[in-house]
């Protein structure tokens, strides 16, 4: 089948892809994974992102932001470095931003400044956000009932909830980001029933790459590294529990991720 896909979130700059991400690429595109968004996770990540997107027009976009387990070393006054990224044209979206109450890597206080002070970007440069949230559900929710009025959208990445929090997400305007967490036996549970429950206007589909790599994916790759081209196994599971052709699943997902980070051929 022909596909049409866009990986909304794929940590390209990793380490794990230095010495062979021309055929990773490669790999995603012959697989129908055309275009991707290269996720920023701190000021120098976000800025290794948009180095790697501008190498590659109309295939890349990134985003730039600070991840929650990075907000205890984000100093307020970085906030023009990361207003300038922002202000990039390849820069779709603010984040890799949110709350991880789970892994606590970053005082908790400064998770929610440092979320917050995202989100004020968001309002003032006009851009969707790139959204984390793990065992942080309340604080996650009010924090972004505040803002959701005033953001031009943002999408719920890696969204590992069951229905009770996906009713919140969407009732907040959010897309829903889907990952290979769905094809884990193990703690997936809650995520295939709420998978069908997804609006088909909010609906996205991601790996997270090289993180998250499906469970049950055969053959089984050498080595636990996930890669944008496994994004078709995520939509074939996703798809036939929605009770949608891959095809129409593609086609719905791509349209979202061009509608909510405007994206263009260029």
């Amino acid at each position: 089948m022909t596909l049409d896909l866009i990986d909304i979130g794929a940590n390209l700059t990793h380490a794990s892809f230095g010495a062979d991400l021309p055929y990773v690429m490669q790999r995603a595109m012959l697989a129908g994974v055309r275009r991707q968004i290269v996720t920023g996770a701190d000021l120098p990540g976000s800025k290794q992102a948009l180095a790697l997107a501008t190498l590659h027009p109309g295939v890349l976009w990134s985003t730039a932001g600070v991840h929650p387990h990075l907000a205890g070393q984000f100093d307020p006054a970085q906030a023009p470095q990361l207003a300038a990224l922002l202000a990039q044209p390849r820069v779709v979206a603010v984040g890799e931003c949110g709350l991880d109450y789970y892994r606590d890597l970053s005082p908790r206080a400064a998770q929610r400044s440092t979320f917050i002070a995202q989100l004020d970007l968001a309002v003032a440069i006009g851009k969707p956000v790139f959204l984390h949230q793990r065992d942080a559900h309340a604080d996650f929710v009010a924090i972004l009932r505040d803002f959701a009025p005033r953001l031009c959208g943002g999408v719920a990445h890696c969204f590992t909830g069951g229905p009770a929090e996906l009713v919140d997400y969407v009732a907040l305007g959010l897309c829903v980001g889907v990952t290979g967490w769905l094809c884990d036996e193990r703690r997936g549970a809650l995520l295939r029933e709420a998978v069908p429950r997804i609006p088909a206007d909010r609906i996205m589909l991601e790996t997270d790459a090289p993180y998250l790599l499906p469970r049950d994916l055969t053959p089984k790759p050498a080595t636990r590294r996930n890669e944008p081209a496994f994004l078709v196994h995520i939509l074939n599971t996703a798809a036939k529990l929605r009770g949608a052709t891959p095809q129409a699943l593609a086609a719905q997902s791509t349209a979202n991720a061009q509608r909510l980070f405007r994206l263009t051929c260029s």
